[in-house]
């Protein structure tokens, strides 16, 4: 199939490669061009497009995997946006976590010209993406989710469908206030730990195996006792999320005060200038200095 690919990030860049390897014909689009991870798609095959219409230009689907809701808007229904494209794609895969009212902007934009459109974001981090083992949370009528399913399936291992366009940005919004929770607990945890005199690795043995244990466990904290708080996913992304989930349960009449919570924390971090780091940067709030297991 001819591909589009819009988002050569963190993850982005994984998906996209995992879509090559597959055998389809894959076009790119970054804005920031030059990029190692541009780069390396290029040299294994993929092309480089010039905006989002030209990559979507003919395409049989085309993904999109960028950091904002400004940004998804921009790149499906901007000037040169992918609904601008002379030829425009049978399906667009939206697969940022954006809003719910936007996925069904799109929807509909893209069904007046006769276009699928499916918002998938995920979950798994960059380690689900390089594995291709991320959990894909759907939204999107069932033509086209049947459209979507074979490729979806080169990138995730979890894959359901949760309905209308709309939905599946839902779910993901549950799953960042569950991942916002576990992140503060997890970095409470080791503070706590660290503070009591236990070796925070011995500690984590032992609850990472009964009833605390989590993916964030073992995944996360063993980062955080290495001092390691490069992203698998940005505190600025978790924060823009998060702004999102509370403005929908504000909507739906939800009082969510752990969720307001984490907002909140986040939001201090980011502003303490740890917004490019990883979200279990939060351990940092405890923390005089980075962890290392004794």
């Amino acid at each position: 199939m001819r591909i589009g690919w819009i988002g050569i990030g963190v993850m982005g860049r994984s998906m996209a490669g995992h879509l090559l390897d597959a055998g389809h014909e894959v076009t790119i689009f970054s804005r920031t061009a030059g990029t190692s991870a541009s780069a390396e798609l290029l040299a294994r095959g993929a092309r480089w497009g010039t905006d989002p219409a030209s990559v979507a230009d003919g395409a049989d689907a085309v993904f999109s995997m960028v950091g904002l809701p400004a940004d998804v808007e921009e790149v499906h229904l901007g000037a040169r946006g992918t609904l601008a494209a002379p030829r425009p794609p049978r399906l667009i895969v939206d697969m940022t976590t954006s809003t719910p009212q936007l996925a069904r902007r799109i929807a509909g934009a893209a069904l007046e010209r006769g276009i699928g459109s499916v918002d998938a974001p995920v979950s798994g981090g960059d380690v689900g993406a390089r594995q291709a083992t991320l959990s894909i949370m759907v939204g999107g009528r069932d033509e086209h989710v049947t459209l979507a399913r074979p490729l979806l399936e080169k990138l995730g291992k979890t894959i359901v469908h949760h309905g209308a366009p709309g939905n599946g940005q839902h779910c993901k919004l549950v799953n960042q206030i569950l991942v916002a929770a576990a992140t503060i607990s997890m970095s409470e945890s080791i503070a706590y730990a660290t503070k009591a005199g236990l070796d925070p690795s011995k500690m984590l043995e032992s609850v990472g195996g009964g009833a605390a244990g989590s993916w964030t466990i073992q995944n996360l904290a063993p980062r955080v006792l290495r001092g390691d708080f490069a992203p698998g996913f940005m505190v600025d992304h978790l924060v823009k999320d998060l702004r999102i989930a509370c403005e929908e349960a504000d909507a739906m009449d939800l009082d969510l005060p752990m969720l307001s919570l984490a907002k909140r924390l986040y939001e201090a971090l980011a502003s303490a200038g740890h917004g490019a780091r990883g979200t279990h940067a939060m351990a940092l709030r405890y923390l005089d200095t980075p962890v290392t297991s004794r």
